[in-house]
């Protein structure tokens, strides 16, 4: 594609993504869909470039100001995934001229929130919690995140998996933490790959593995994953009870759940039985109160703890609407507390970073519910015998960190009931 006809297609789809209507990621997917005559190449570029214009807005924004032209040109040009002389090949004089003042200005003219590129609302919390990490934190959250796979215990070796992952030409390594775990070099496609087309692996982020872990899971239980979306933990989870028992994979969304199908049919897993419920109420979930030796609740939150992959968040979400998410997360726990029998595990769990949505929620939780006695997470991460496990910690909380762990910012709490 001529560089000019590249660029301009680069504009459109950041004007078309910073309305902010849709997530990134389903703007991208529809303008491809609408753009069926872009190759693989410029789908990559356009995609990066809009990632880097939703990662650097603050930035990219304060030096538009100096340009001219429509401001989504100006953000597109100073995003642009490729190399400088293919962009400046398609600007004129004067924005070349710019481009190159834009390239000369040093971090240390800039502001602070020029370099992190958070709104206030949030960089304040953070800044809180990790102190003089912060500038860490903020700096992982401008790169995109690892690509790592969850081997499929149930019939697979993960030094096995690696092996065959490398004779295909995809170098990866073991992650640390998660005993299932290979991350990528890069961003290979594995669509076509034999592990990946019968079901040895599976994509889901270390801090995610670690979460169905902490469930610890045995043969023969009845388990629910009471918000399972499209799976990736009730996956783990029902080759953790290796293929035994009974798995409730209940959601309010069937769309998510239908996204579960293709995934359960390579995982070769009988004993996961998907439910879509209406709420955290429904007579589905009434009828197995009392019942469940194991509960995960990884509960809708604001996913701000993915915001190397979804940097939207930190503009779509809005410091008003965290209050509707924890009165949400904090229904969502009760309900899903009422299935335990006596003895049965309780995991609460997010992706997000803020104390709101994590601490706060598990300490109400504890408050309100006597018959719950907390474990505390490294006591049983060290029994699990994962790595390191006096690192991931936060008082009795899971706590993962990008900047800390190279995973997704997550939370995790575990009560059983007496």
């Amino acid at each position: 594609m001529h560089p000019k006809a590249l660029l301009d297609a680069c504009a459109e789809l950041v004007r078309l993504t910073l309305q902010f209507n849709h997530p990134a990621d389903a703007v991208v997917s529809r303008f491809f869909r609408d753009n069926r005559n872009l190759g693989p190449r410029e789908r990559a570029t356009l995609s990066e470039t809009v990632f880097k214009v939703l990662r650097q807005k603050l930035l990219f924004e304060h030096m538009a100001r100096s340009g001219s032209g429509p401001k989504e040109r100006r953000l597109a040009i100073l995003g642009f995934a490729g190399p400088r002389d293919f962009v400046k090949s398609a600007l004129n004089d004067t924005e070349k001229k710019w481009l190159d003042m834009c390239d000369s200005i040093q971090p240390s003219d800039l502001m602070s929130q020029h370099i992190h590129n958070l709104p206030d609302w949030l960089a304040r919390p953070l800044k809180e919690q990790v102190g003089d990490e912060f500038e860490a934190l903020a700096k992982s959250f401008l790169e995109s995140g690892t690509l790592d796979l969850r081997v499929n215990d149930l019939n697979e070796k993960r030094t096995e998996v690696q092996k065959e992952l490398t004779a295909a030409g995809i170098v990866c390594e073991p992650t640390p933490f998660s005993p299932w775990g290979l991350r990528l070099q890069g961003k290979p496609s594995l669509a076509k790959v034999k592990a990946f087309e019968r079901g040895a692996v599976e994509v889901q982020d270390e801090g995610s593995q670690l979460l169905a872990l902490l469930l610890d899971a045995h043969r023969g239980e009845m388990v629910v994953d009471f918000c399972a979306g499209a799976g990736g933990k009730t996956l783990a989870i029902g080759a953790a009870m290796r293929n035994t028992g009974r798995l409730y994979a209940m959601d309010t969304s069937a769309h998510r759940l239908d996204a579960l199908k293709p995934r359960l049919a390579r995982s070769q897993l009988s004993n996961v039985h998907p439910a879509a419920i209406a709420h955290e109420r429904d007579d589905r979930v009434k009828r197995l109160a009392g019942k469940i030796d194991r509960v995960l609740v990884d509960a809708p939150c604001s996913g701000l703890g993915t915001l190397r992959r979804n940097p939207d968040l930190k503009w779509r979400q809005k410091p008003e609407g965290i209050a509707d998410v924890t009165a949400t997360q904090t229904a969502i726990l009760d309900s899903a507390a009422r299935l335990l029998k006596s003895g049965g595990r309780l995991v609460y769990a997010t992706c997000s970073v803020l104390p709101q949505e994590n601490e706060e929620i598990a300490n109400a939780f504890s408050a309100a519910h006597p018959d719950f006695v907390q474990l505390p997470v490294l006591d049983e991460l060290s029994r699990l015998k994962v790595a390191h496990a006096e690192n991931l910690c936060n008082g009795p909380f899971l706590r993962l960190w990008p900047h800390r762990h190279g995973t997704d910012g997550f939370f995790a709490a575990i009560w059983v009931r007496k």
